[in-house]
């Protein structure tokens, strides 16, 4: 995306907050609604990832993402060392996590988040605490995330019930769409 006359963007001052897991906190789930399970997308085409990361944060503002080229994206998204994991319910795409892997020892859960029609029914548990084992499978040193006051109001608490502390929080600009 960029800036033109049909999507002006502006620049707003929101809270960020930064949570951190040093240890393996997560636990084997049961699948929440049947027909659950979780692929991984490997090597993403730019298209499928846009597609993706707009049904889940649209609502929520996110577009960092669509301020990156095509080019741009798919050098991160087709990395080998980020993972971009579906979540699918009766083969429909539900929502989606990504781990970050290009930082040394550490795991950034870099997006996370469901398809708006499939919240509410414990997907985001079971999603969330599907990729904390998933990142722990690599023993990091630490698994961390952030997220901020534009996302779900229970993003937040649910990753501190996941076992996420905070450890940093701040203020920044943050680009929307006006």
């Amino acid at each position: 995306m960029t800036e033109s006359p049909s999507r002006p963007l502006k620049t707003i001052s929101v809270r960020r907050w930064y949570l951190e897991m040093r240890e393996n906190l997560g636990r084997e789930l049961s699948h929440p609604v049947p027909g659950t399970r979780v692929t991984r997308a490997i090597a993403p085409s730019v298209r499928y990832y846009r597609t993706l990361y707009n049904a889940v944060g649209a609502k929520w503002k996110w577009i960092d993402r669509d301020l990156l080229s095509d080019e741009e994206l798919a050098e991160t998204i087709q990395d080998e060392r980020v993972e971009v994991y579906v979540l699918r319910v009766d083969g429909e795409p539900a929502g989606f996590g990504e781990l970050d892997r290009r930082q040394g020892d550490e795991i950034e859960l870099a997006y996370f988040g469901l398809i708006e029609k499939y919240t509410g029914r414990g997907l985001g548990k079971f999603l969330l605490n599907w990729l904390v084992l998933r990142a722990w499978a690599y023993s990091p040193s630490r698994l961390w995330l952030h997220t901020c006051e534009l996302d779900h109001p229970a993003a937040r608490p649910l990753y501190q019930q996941a076992g996420f502390e905070v450890f940093d929080e701040r203020m920044i600009d943050q680009r929307v769409e006006a």
